[in-house]
Order: C-alpha cells, then sequence, then structure tokens
C-alpha cells in the first residue's frame, strides 16, 4: 500500500471538501455531465471545474469532451483504494478493541474470583 501513498493523499485531499464529495457521490450513481454535476452546487461554473481538476488529479474522476459536453465518471478501481486502506485500518481497530475487550473481561474474572 506504500506505492499508493501519494495516490491516497491526492484522493483524501479531494474528498476532504464538501463540494467535490457531493460530485463523486453523484458519479457513483453514472456519469455526468459538467452542467449536471454544477447543478445542485450554489458556484459558479468556473469554481465547479476547479474542483472537477482536484478529483482529476486525485484519479477518482476522469472526464472527455464530445462535441461540446465534457462528460465525467468515475474510477472505482481508485475509490476502491481508499475503501480498501478504510477497511484496513477499521479491521486493526477491531482487532485491537477484540483483544481489550478479552482483558478486561479475563480481568473482571480474576477480581470476582478474588473476592470470593
Amino acid at each position: 500500500m506504500l506505492n499508493h501513498s501519494n495516490q491516497l493523499d491526492l484522493m483524501f485531499q479531494a474528498l476532504a471538501d464538501p463540494a467535490r464529495r457531493t460530485m463523486v457521490e453523484r458519479l457513483c450513481r453514472g456519469p455526468a455531465s459538467v452542467s449536471e454535476l454544477a447543478g445542485p452546487l450554489t458556484m459558479s461554473l468556473p469554481s465547479v471545474m476547479q474542483h472537477l481538476q482536484v478529483l482529476e488529479l486525485s484519479g477518482l474522476v476522469q472526464s472527455k469532451k464530445i462535441g461540446r459536453v465534457r462528460t465525467c465518471t468515475i474510477d472505482r478501481q481508485v475509490l476502491s483504494l481508499a475503501e480498501q486502506w478504510i477497511s484496513d485500518r477499521r479491521a486493526l481497530w477491531e482487532r485491537r478493541l477484540d483483544a481489550l475487550g478479552e482483558y478486561l473481561a479475563e480481568d473482571n474474572k480474576e477480581t470476582e474470583g478474588s473476592k470470593t
């Protein structure tokens, strides 16, 4: 996963903004034009384009221009890197918390046993 570190940094930086997360959520349902992505946002089209540029630089979004319409798509493989990173952290902490729970349960049994 270390070789993906820079890409993860760019991805999490891109996802740090609520407008960009809104765009990613929309693109998870399928391709969309820039104007479709701009619809629910309260910002100018040039601002939307700047946000899209950040998403493209992170690798999360790809776009292509056909005629006068720029269509954006999500790169699910890149998005899965973030999902895997989060999943790995969750699994690690679940193991640690399970071990702590077992330790505390054992300690509680020993404490109760010494009282009798």
